[in-house]
């Protein structure tokens, strides 16, 4: 082959791989925008998905946990739904005209007075009636006697001595303490505690 044949075939090869190369970086750089955007796209996704993994966590959380704020004396219905283990006895079985009475057991409490320990000691005696017979009711308190006490210690812990000194007063915490322990007993059903009674009541 003459040496001019031989250039010629030198240049066109060249030229092909010239054209191979540039073909490579055209390609190159067609891909390039595709890639750029996908990072943009996780850049933006990135945060979302975060942000709804905490949400789902945070609500899972408060589900699981609670939040409290609710009453005492509402407390005390759910505990008594979950924790007593007889159903309510039958009611209707006595006169209900007819009264009978509970004696619980003495309960310490430290009162909410700030800066000072002070003391009340309080032994209740519960009224019972509304059709409620004594045969039956009174299994179904000794049952729940830690749960009153609880209830009692928990609602006289936020109590001061202002709040337990003077007739006004005790009244108004005989009526809040019979309307928590029926709503802790008799959630959603007739209550059967009339009253409650004072049969110690003294501060240290």
């Amino acid at each position: 082959m003459s040496r001019p044949n031989i250039q010629k075939k030198e240049k066109q090869t060249m030229a092909e791989q010239e054209n191979i190369e540039s073909a490579e970086r055209n390609g190159a750089d067609e891909q390039s925008p595709q890639e750029g955007g996908g990072s943009k796209l996780m850049t933006f996704l990135a945060p979302a998905l975060a942000l709804i993994v905490c949400a789902g966590a945070g609500f899972a959380v408060s589900r699981l946990f609670g939040t409290g704020g609710s009453a005492q004396n509402v407390g005390a219905a759910e505990s008594a739904n979950a924790e007593a283990a007889d159903p309510l006895p039958p009611l209707n079985e006595a006169d209900p005209a007819a009264t009978w009475y509970y004696d619980m057991e003495p309960v310490l409490v430290n009162l909410n007075e700030p800066n000072v320990s002070r003391y009340v000691r309080i032994t209740l005696t519960l009224e019972f009636g509304n059709g409620m017979a004594e045969a039956d009711g009174v299994p179904f308190l000794d049952q729940r006697k830690p749960l009153l006490k609880n209830w009692l210690t928990l609602f006289m812990s936020n109590r001061t001595i202002e709040d337990i000194r003077g007739e006004s007063h005790l009244r108004r915490v005989q009526t809040q303490i019979t309307d928590m322990f029926n709503q802790g007993l008799f959630a959603d059903q007739k209550p059967c505690l009339k009253r409650v009674l004072f049969k110690e009541l003294s501060i240290q």
